[in-house]
């Protein structure tokens, strides 16, 4: 690498140098978004998200094929999740409002995971009382997300560790 470039590091805790998108995408194994896929979402919620319209995401994974799975007339359903290490920040609210978003648009469940046991074994700041407190707490800021409550499933790792492990 060139004196004048700094090399790319990507990580959960620290991103920094000169970042090339494309060998992001393949380190990740995703896709890049192609402009197909905002429209086939949009065609079928009625209109183009904000986030979607201002090309936030670089790139996805197998959301073309969930597509075509909704397309074919299977229920699709969506996963996402949090490391409750702290209070929630407008940054992690914005993909929430897309997963509502999407949500609304294809009548999907979200199944929303909580990983406490981990920020508890990898955070040596926090406390298994702090991680489980701060589920609760940004559970509440997912709700407040406008999710439909009949079709999201918050679920934290340390009320369902029985199930992780086996």
């Amino acid at each position: 690498m060139t004196e004048d470039k700094a090399e790319m590091v990507v990580t959960p805790w620290e991103v920094r140098g000169e970042i090339d998108y494309d060998k992001l995408i393949e380190q990740f194994g995703v896709q890049p978004m192609t402009p197909s896929i905002p429209e086939r979402i949009a065609k079928q919620a009625g209109y183009m998200h904000l986030q979607l319209r201002r090309g936030i995401y670089l790139s996805h994974r197998d959301v073309d094929w969930w597509l075509d799975e909704h397309e074919k007339g299977n229920r699709v359903g969506l996963y996402t999740g949090r490391g409750p290490s702290g209070h929630v920040h407008l940054g992690h609210m914005l993909p929430w409002f897309f997963c509502k978003y999407l949500q609304d648009a294809f009548n999907a469940e979200l199944y929303f995971q909580m990983t406490d046991d981990e920020k508890f074994v990898f955070d040596d700041r926090l406390t298994l009382d702090q991680t489980i407190g701060y589920t609760y707490d940004n559970a509440l800021d997912v709700i407040a997300c406008g999710l439909d409550p009949e079709k999201t499933h918050i679920f934290s790792d340390t009320e369902h560790i029985q199930h992780l492990y086996k």
